[in-house]
């Protein structure tokens, strides 16, 4: 997966490069987070794989190399239609004007990223490991069923996906995407599928941002209506989004929506492009390490705690080290770094008010559990926590005071009792 890059030799034009891989697992040695976790042997998907969500076509010309492409069926090789491929400004090759072509290592690089996060979901669910996270490039989440683009050949999340409900018999898969660019391949593969629940919160700018889609209408068809829930974020960088925002977007829908849907396992395009530190062409956002650490948490709250993150962006190297050493502590157990006061006691900003107050507008009649958490979009991190503990400090003195005994005989008493009540 180090090999995979443009053959200009240049990563300076080139953000998605092998360095995001070498700097992450070093910052995971280096803090001794790589000694406690399990470590697993990787692996090429095979073609068969790839193929629950890409065609034949696709799967031969981005998953072979003219070093295994003599030992495929010659029709097939003759039938495929070759993609005409761009000269990069670079010098170098690429499948359009972002995403680069080795012709001797993209498609082992692409194939073994798909081949780790199989693997990967696979032993979470069956219980070989409690959670996960795939260090792995090139990204997956773009990549559509006959299209690669957006750094993307094979989804790795969305095969994964697809292996478990076929060969498992998985009823509920939650898979939710947080990278700052919408997921328009996993979207596409799953559109009207209602097995899985897609769930992405991105940069949209009503389509102005790549790759364009993910509108808040885009909700699924068919079976799959209802299913597909796009938070897209508009108002391109006034202000930039950031932890105020996604702590709202969580609170509001994410959670109360995947605890209805009730996944059997969480698979997450972990891209850590919103992560502060990334320039407005890849982002422009501003989490902070604390608030990917934060959502790592609340998911593994669902699903028993099988949870399997899956590199997908992030350009800025320190913050993409901090993100990801964030969510592997969560992963561990460990509490997260804490979420700054600033941001906690945030109100969202009016544009994402207005994105949370729409997504919910479209997808209540999908999902009424919405209606609970929609009268706190404006609020602050610290006012919703403040509200749920004396919602649940109520809830557990009205269970006690109905339950109360004394020695003589059961004795029921009303939440509000009236002065002329008699107790029976």
């Amino acid at each position: 997966m180090l090999k995979h890059g443009c053959v200009c030799g240049d990563n300076t034009p080139h953000p998605e490069h092998g360095g995001r891989l070498q700097s992450v697992w070093a910052r995971l040695v280096e803090t001794g987070l790589v000694q406690r976790c399990d470590r697993i042997r990787s692996r090429k998907a095979g073609l068969d794989e790839l193929q629950t969500c890409h065609t034949e076509s696709h799967c031969l010309l981005f998953g072979t190399n003219p070093l295994n492409r003599q030992k495929l069926d010659l029709a097939k090789l003759a039938e495929l239609q070759m993609k005409t491929f761009v000269r990069l400004e670079c010098g170098g090759i690429g499948v359009d004007s972002d995403t680069t072509w080795n012709e001797l290592h993209t498609a082992p690089a692409a194939r073994t990223a798909a081949g780790c996060v199989i693997d990967l979901s696979y032993k979470a669910f069956t219980g070989d490991i409690r959670n996960g996270l795939a260090i792995v490039r090139p990204p997956g989440h773009h990549a559509e069923e006959s299209q690669a683009m957006g750094f993307c050949f094979f989804n790795s999340v969305a095969v994964a996906a697809k292996l478990l409900i076929q060969k498992l018999d998985l009823k509920r898969i939650l898979i939710l995407d947080w990278d700052v660019h919408h997921g328009n391949g996993t979207q596409q593969i799953f559109y009207s599928d209602k097995r899985v629940l897609y769930l992405s919160i991105h940069r949209h700018d009503d389509g102005n941002f790549f790759p364009g889609t993910g509108g808040p209408i885009e909700c699924g068809s068919g079976a799959g209506l209802g299913f597909n829930i796009n938070i897209a974020w508009s108002g391109a960088l006034n202000p930039p989004m950031g932890d105020a925002e996604y702590l709202a977007a969580f609170r509001t829908i994410v959670m109360p929506v995947a605890k209805e849907f009730d996944p059997q396992i969480v698979l997450v395009s972990a891209g850590f492009d919103a992560a502060a530190g990334h320039p407005p062409p890849l982002g422009g956002y501003k989490l902070s390490p604390a608030c990917f650490g934060y959502m790592t948490q609340q998911l593994m709250s669902l699903a028993d705690g099988k949870v399997v993150l899956a590199l997908e962006g992030g350009y800025d190297l320190p913050s993409m080290c901090d993100s990801a050493e964030a969510c592997v502590r969560a992963l561990l157990g460990d509490s997260p770094p804490p979420l700054s006061q600033e941001e906690l006691i945030r109100s969202p900003c009016a544009k994402a008010v207005e994105t949370l107050q729409k997504t919910i507008a479209i997808q209540i009649s999908h999902w009424p559990v919405l209606k609970r958490s929609a009268h706190t979009i404006t609020w602050s991190a610290l006012s919703a926590a403040e509200d749920n503990e004396t919602v649940s400090a109520m809830a557990s003195l009205s269970m006690n005071k109905k339950h109360l005994q004394s020695p003589e005989q059961s004795i029921e008493i009303e939440d509000e009792p009236m002065e002329e009540d008699e107790i029976k």
